[in-house]
């Protein structure tokens, strides 16, 4: 059930926080699933900060699918975006101590950006995977950025307001996809990791990463109408014309 204020939240601040989605035992265990994938077969990952990067998670565990059509999240994404939506890609970061924080940045190019009532083209979903606080980078955002037709904060901008909320590991930030945002420096002696959700429509109804590439057949009987309709997988992996773009 969507609560009202939070959908205000979005549409105003342009991010609301969803506390304990999962419970705290299933975030580590996805925690520590990331970090030990993340420095096996991930990659350095230098955009605007430095961390260390996983990819498509839809196609390296299937106890990532459950996460991507949430009845406490993906309600909100509806909420805004319409229903006609996919999963842009499901990834992961995992943050050393000691690494800064990233600038602050919107997600959509500004040629593609969206204003007023017009549903967002993208939004993304920050799922703490371990707590994220002040001292180890959580998540920094600046409300009501998303309307502000700029893609990042001109040089020398102060900004008083920006926030870091505290979250539990488990807990899921959702955000308009133009609102600024950025992981914070990691002052603590842990590493931290988060998963991030991206969904597009629209122009940009196509996957960041596609989750066909890799995807085991066997998951599918498993999975909800909403999981296979968001991968594009109603018919099936090998349906390469739903999987992109060339549905258009």
């Amino acid at each position: 059930m969507i609560d009202p204020n939070r959908l205000t939240e979005l549409q105003v601040l342009g991010f609301t926080v969803i506390e304990d989605v999962l419970d705290r035992s299933e975030a580590h265990a996805m925690r520590d699933f990331v970090v030990e994938q993340a420095f096996s077969i991930g990659v350095e990952h230098r955009h605007r900060g430095t961390a260390r990067h996983l990819a498509n998670l839809v196609t390296l565990d299937s106890t990532f699918l459950p996460t991507i059509d949430h009845e406490a999240v993906l309600p909100y994404i509806e909420a805004m975006m319409g229903k006609n939506l996919i999963l842009g890609s499901l990834s992961a970061r995992v943050v050393r101590p000691g690494e800064g924080e990233q600038t602050l940045h919107s997600d959509v190019p500004i040629s593609m950006h969206r204003y007023g009532t017009d549903a967002p083209l993208m939004m993304n979903t920050v799922w703490a995977l371990s707590d994220l606080n002040r001292e180890n980078g959580g998540t920094r955002l600046v409300p009501g950025s998303h309307q502000s037709h700029l893609f990042e904060p001109p040089a020398g901008l102060d900004l008083p307001h920006e926030m870091q909320p505290d979250l539990r590991a488990g807990s899921v930030v959702i955000f308009h996809g133009q609102t600024w945002h950025g992981g914070g420096a990691n002052r603590s002696d842990e590493f931290r990791t988060a998963m991030f959700g991206h969904y597009r429509n629209g122009e940009w109804l196509r996957f960041q990463c596609d989750p066909h590439d890799g995807f085991k057949e066997e998951w599918l009987a498993d999975m909800t109408t909403r999981q296979k309709e968001l991968l594009r997988m109603t018919n099936g992996i090998d349906h390469r014309h739903g999987a992109d773009f060339y549905e258009r």
